[in-house]
């Protein structure tokens, strides 16, 4: 199998990884990314088929886990209860617990707070030049998802900078800073909802968090850890990948010459659907095997990980027709910026109703917004969204 070198950090990368992935996927189905170690899919269909066999997952083999350093034992402590590196039964027990309290009509009963939210922040931005980022793109989503699990949303100043702590552990350019400053996050983030989750057990509302408590069926209940662990979980998915996508959408659009035509309701589902694909906030995903598995005609041995680089797949030509090109119009069909199989995102019909009703919001109201500046993209992989996107009204 052929070999590439690549620094995720370095900016060349940053500012536009799909090349280093055209290079990848000129060498096959799967190459090894040297700077990770990593064996990697670049194709639709390898990164499908990694994605949905079940002989792949996100929990480490025990005969591959290494002990966890003292200095992050207390951020480990709460991921141990995160569904999202879990495996059967542990996965499916705490996915179904909140589905049971995540469902589609609570999801869908937003839909007018985000219009409302939407019109609220557009009514704040300031005359002439400013980042769109704080201004709206992250405010949304993370009072969004604060209003949904019932914590106060005068503190989402907060919990957006405890989630941004926390998935720096998941970043390249990952340090012993930014694992303090993620621990830190930690600590403060449970302190806060321990506290709440307390105050819901005696004074129940009509929130996520107090149907949270209350799902489950035959004694089965989520315990406070794990309560604690999904609620950190939902608010940091809720609104992280959000972020992210409303920047590069706004982005792609501006920089192509697209506005609210290309967000009219019977346009909206694809328009977003084409941003999710062109310039997703997720690049890299990885999985375990857990048996000898082959894929693309390599053979995975039990232990060994797999890169899924998401962002590659979605510009697959054998999928995509001229698939480097933004098209709002393009036929909606399933793409994996979200993932596929058991892991497939919880908060995905989230994600794509707020972008589904806050983006053709932002262009109606502001028909002439463009550009002041070339747009940025931020030290993050493996996630993927601008460090500033400072527009003009």
């Amino acid at each position: 199998m052929k070999s590439l070198r690549q620094s995720p950090t370095d900016d060349g990368f940053v500012q536009n990884p799909y090349r280093f992935y055209d290079r990848a996927r000129a060498l096959g189905p799967l190459f090894v990314w040297e700077d990770y170690g990593l064996v990697c899919a670049t194709s639709a269909a390898a990164v499908g088929a990694i994605l949905r066999d079940r002989r792949f997952g996100r929990e480490v083999p025990a005969e591959k886990r290494s002990a966890i350093p003292g200095h992050l034992a207390p951020f480990y402590a709460v991921e141990a209860h995160s569904m999202l590196e879990l495996e059967p039964p542990r996965h499916t027990r705490l996915r179904s617990l909140v589905l049971r309290a995540f469902t589609s009509r609570r999801i869908a009963a937003l839909a007018p707070e985000i219009a409302a939210l939407s019109h609220h922040l557009i009514d704040a931005f300031p005359d002439g030049e400013f980042d769109l980022l704080p201004a709206f793109a992250r405010k949304l989503p993370v009072i969004i998802i604060a209003r949904l699990l019932g914590v106060p949303e005068d503190r989402s100043d907060d919990l957006l900078a405890w989630s941004n702590a926390m998935v720096g552990m998941y970043q390249a350019r990952r340090s012993r800073a930014t694992e303090d400053a993620a621990v830190a996050a930690t600590q403060s983030f449970t302190t806060f909802l321990h506290a709440h989750v307390e105050r819901r057990r005696t004074r129940p509302a009509d929130d996520l968090i107090t149907h949270l408590i209350a799902a489950g069926s035959g004694g089965d209940r989520l315990s406070t850890d794990e309560l604690i662990t999904t609620c950190i979980l939902l608010l940091n998915a809720g609104h992280e990948a959000t972020v992210h996508i409303i920047g590069n959408g706004v982005k792609a659009l501006i920089e192509h010459g697209f506005g609210a035509e290309a967000l009219v309701p019977d346009r909206a589902e694809a328009t977003v659907e084409e941003i999710l694909r062109f310039d997703p906030p997720l690049h890299l995903f990885t999985r375990h095997a857990y048996e000898n598995v082959e894929i693309a005609g390599h053979v995975f041995r039990r232990g060994d990980e797999a890169g899924c680089l998401l962002a590659a797949a979605n510009r697959d030509p054998a999928l995509w027709q001229a698939p480097r090109r933004f098209d709002p119009a393009r036929p909606v069909k399933p793409g994996l910026s979200f993932g596929a199989g058991l892991h497939f995102c919880v908060g995905a019909p989230l994600a794509r109703l707020e972008l589904r009703i806050a983006l053709p919001i932002l262009f109606a109201r502001l028909p002439g917004l463009t550009l002041v500046e070339p747009p940025r993209y931020a030290n993050l992989y493996q996630f993927h969204g601008l460090e500033r996107l400072v527009v003009r009204r």
